[in-house]
């Protein structure tokens, strides 16, 4: 059976069982009912995915930074040349992003994987050589990349995922680098939520009024093109990956697969990672319910991703950098979910009163 396919077989629903004496244990701790708010629901999603309660608490996070270059660049939808995406993976290699620095501060890993960048890119323990091909076509006049591609892409993504929990990692982040990649991301959400060009596409890394207008009709002309290919997107999704999407997304999405069939939970960072998750979820529905939103990105379209995957954002702070950034803030509110179910005293273990009924 074909690696994509096999992933998807292997993606169960959380343990309902240990979902419930989640919840049942969050009802004996010390505190009022729903005090904990969004850490209570947490602790329960934990529970379904490690399959048993209390949950381990995450101890070996790891950031994977998938890294590719895009051919609608040619349009002007950005002030930044492609050439900052191979700096940018430098910089990481280096550890002087600022996801090195926000993952240092929350014990993660960092890995960077080259999926598409256009120049070549060397291979060391950091920098993970899986070029599929050297950056993505102009998705403005045709397809971004053939189906084959596409699906070489998410297979890339479901494999480093089984490599990193092979290697003991027990919680994936989600990180991207690559400069015009919030161009497909709009065609993504657009395409797969259902929402008009618009209310996707927004500033990027910060463009001007002219230059939005101008990516907002890139991504209509994308989708209408896409539309008068016949391919429906929540039926075809990989096609509909291939047409708009890019090298990274496809990958991002193969590694959220990845991690639900291993059955660790995984920390979504922002824009870049919202749009792949919506691919992995056209591609197998369970996939969310191992998914934490770790943040709500500045980026306008990330909402309507967000609401159409179902997922409530950990942390609010207009954060548009990608990288990793926001799902590495979040980690902390993740181990603290799964440590208040694991330490907090109930009513009866402390010897306190509960409220009269």
């Amino acid at each position: 059976m074909p690696l994509l396919e096999e992933t998807l077989a292997r993606i169960v629903p959380p343990d309902a069982g240990a979902r419930r004496d989640a919840a049942e244990r969050q009802a004996q701790l010390t505190k009022p009912a729903g005090a904990l708010g969004v850490l209570e629901d947490l602790s329960v999603q934990l529970a379904g995915i490690a399959r048993t309660c209390p949950p381990p608490a995450p101890a070996r996070p790891v950031v994977a930074v998938f890294a590719g270059d895009h051919g609608v660049l040619a349009q002007g939808v950005s002030p930044w040349p492609a050439e900052v995406t191979l700096g940018m993976v430098e910089n990481f290699r280096a550890g002087g992003a600022a996801v090195n620095v926000l993952a240092r501060s929350c014990g993660a890993e960092v890995v960077v994987v080259d999926v598409g960048v256009a120049s070549p890119v060397a291979a060391d323990a950091v920098v993970w050589d899986r070029n599929v091909r050297r950056g993505t076509a102009d998705l403005r006049t045709g397809a971004a990349m053939r189906p084959d591609e596409a699906r070489a892409a998410l297979e890339v993504g479901i494999t480093v995922a089984t490599e990193l929990v092979g290697r003991g990692h027990d919680v994936l982040l989600t990180g991207d680098m690559g400069i015009g990649n919030t161009t497909p991301s709009a065609c993504l959400v657009a395409a797969l939520a259902g929402v008009d060009p618009a209310v996707a596409t927004g500033r990027g890394t910060g463009v001007d009024d002219a230059t939005l207008a101008l990516k907002t009709q890139v991504v209509a002309d994308a989708l209408a093109r896409l539309a008068a290919s016949g391919a429906g997107p929540a039926a075809d999704p990989l096609t509909t990956l291939a047409e708009v999407g890019g090298l990274e997304h496809a990958a991002l999405a193969g590694y959220l697969l990845g991690g639900a069939a291993a059955g660790v939970p995984v920390v979504l960072d922002g824009y870049i990672a919202g749009s792949a998750a919506l691919v992995a979820q056209a591609l197998a529905p369970e996939v969310t319910a191992y998914l934490v939103a770790g943040h709500r990105s500045a980026e306008q379209g990330h909402t309507a991703a967000l609401a159409h995957l179902g997922l409530r954002p950990l942390v609010d702070l207009d954060l548009r950098l990608g990288e990793g950034s926001g799902a590495a803030l979040a980690l902390p509110l993740v181990r603290s979910a799964a440590l208040v179910l694991a330490e907090m005293a109930t009513f009866d273990s402390a010897g306190v009163a509960r409220k009269e009924a």
